[in-house]
């Protein structure tokens, strides 16, 4: 009954199919996956609620290192309640936010705020970025160790919005993080060469009459900081990666074997800067969109390990915000909803990769770079139950109703695109049961019913 809670049952998934290929039932009770293997429907499983998963590929929960959920700051746009409900929609069971709320989070005050708000919650594990300078002002380092050592147990750290420009600043933040296993992922955007850029800078921005955002810009910042990485010896990350440029700098380094990993956000696999031509502000992302060469490197980057993982970067804005003129339009597009199905249009359904390499760059890697271990297991005996069930035959127009979040501002709305995430299951309560996202007062009560633990 809708707006009650009578605890977690046993779920009992029949018939999905593994990233492997191989078709299995999953049993899953008291958060974990109580037994995994062919023929699990007997007559100890008679009382748990069954799940007919045929046709479904089952994945394990998807984790984004790189979200933008608003709050505290900026709740008109996104609040950790919404941006987890986008996030489930989407298949995913934990993510990254980043730093740039109001206030900044850069105290370990403010991230375990953020992380307490996803607990409660119960749609996804959140886990907090902290910001690798104070205020995201590019002066000073940020209380880095305080935020590594609080509660939230912070990992990753980043000025995403602004980049680390200063080289002594990110010299010294990688020598910090050095120090206990943490990354700092950087934004890759030389300040001086983007001033007041609309656009990727080529023939057609100069055609539409908009300021240029060379590709060097993003290329030169990345080439200073995996030589940074590899002089301290410390973890880099590379955000959203826009350019077949960026792809071989980064390839150079890892030949190299300077430790760095770098993402690609779905919109970077799928959408070129052509679509710039129509003025709509659904379009304006920071990188930019860019040539049609560009996206052939991303998914080729990928599709060889240059590239290690799909990030969304999910910006939500309200419609004022992004009904405006060109110039006067934020930067941004969310994601989180619409990724798995770009994903799988742009990759699974041209041959470049198949379901265990979507399973590698949209969760096992991830959560590996973020340190986050109970999302990184797969579908094994007494695993965590963090898993999605999707649909890869699905085909749809997406439209407003895959959106779960609290802003619309997607440049997928209209377009056809492949599969559908039918349920998520997050420490082994539903999410996303049939499509449809389950409301918060029964995902708060099951998540607050699994950190008590299993009744006795």
């Amino acid at each position: 009954m809708k707006g009650t809670h009578v605890g977690n049952p046993s779920h009992l998934i029949v018939g999905a199919t593994l990233p492997s290929g191989e078709r299995t039932d999953l049993l899953v009770r008291d958060g974990r996956l109580f037994r995994v293997g062919p023929g699990t429907d007997d007559a100890s499983t008679r009382d748990a609620i069954r799940i007919d998963a045929d046709g479904l590929v089952a994945l394990p929960g998807l984790v984004d290192l790189h979200t933008h959920l608003r709050e505290p700051g900026f709740e008109q746009s996104e609040t950790v309640l919404t941006g987890t409900r986008a996030a489930a929609a989407g298949g995913f069971t934990a993510v990254f936010p980043m730093a740039n709320t109001l206030p900044v989070s850069d105290t370990a005050g403010v991230v375990e705020q953020v992380m307490t708000l996803g607990d409660d919650a119960g749609y996804a594990t959140v886990r907090p970025i902290g910001a690798v300078t104070v205020g995201l002002a590019g002066e000073r380092l940020s209380e880095i160790g305080a935020m590594a050592h609080s509660k939230a147990r912070v990992r990753v750290f980043s000025d995403d919005g602004k980049c680390v420009h200063d080289s002594l600043l990110m010299r010294r933040a990688l020598e910090y993080v050095k120090t206990f296993d943490g990354v700092v992922a950087q934004h890759a955007q030389d300040p001086r060469l983007t001033e007041n850029a609309q656009m990727n800078e080529g023939a057609l921005s100069s055609e539409l009459g908009l300021k240029g955002w060379p590709a060097v810009a993003e290329e030169s910042i990345i080439a200073r900081d995996v030589l940074l990485a590899e002089h301290v010896g410390a973890r880099l990350h590379v955000c959203h990666v826009s350019t077949a440029g960026s792809v071989d700098v980064i390839r150079w380094a890892k030949e190299r074997g300077i430790v760095v990993t770098a993402e690609a956000t779905p919109h970077h696999l799928l959408l070129t800067e052509d679509l710039i031509r129509s003025y709509d502000a659904r379009y304006k992302v920071n990188p930019p969109l860019r040539r049609d060469e560009d996206v052939l490197a991303l998914r080729a980057g990928l599709a060889d390990g240059t590239i290690d993982i799909i990030a969304t970067d999910h910006a939500p804005h309200p419609t004022e915000s992004k009904e405006a003129e060109w110039d006067a339009a934020s930067f941004g597009m969310v994601g989180l909803e619409s990724a798995l199905s770009v994903s799988q249009t742009a990759l699974v359904d041209t041959g470049l990769l198949g379901w265990d390499d979507i399973a590698r760059v949209l969760s096992r890697t991830p959560a590996g770079i973020g340190r986050l271990t109970d999302h990184s297991h797969d579908f094994e005996n007494g695993a965590p139950a963090n898993f999605t069930l999707h649909d890869p035959t699905s085909t749809s127009v997406f439209d407003l109703s895959r959106l779960a979040g609290k802003s619309h501002n997607s440049p997928f709305l209209g377009r056809t695109l492949s599969g559908r995430v039918q349920h998520t299951f997050h420490h082994g309560y539903p999410t996303v049961q049939g499509t449809r996202v389950l409301e918060s007062d029964i995902v708060a009560a099951s998540a607050a019913t699994q950190k008590a633990g299993p009744a006795l």
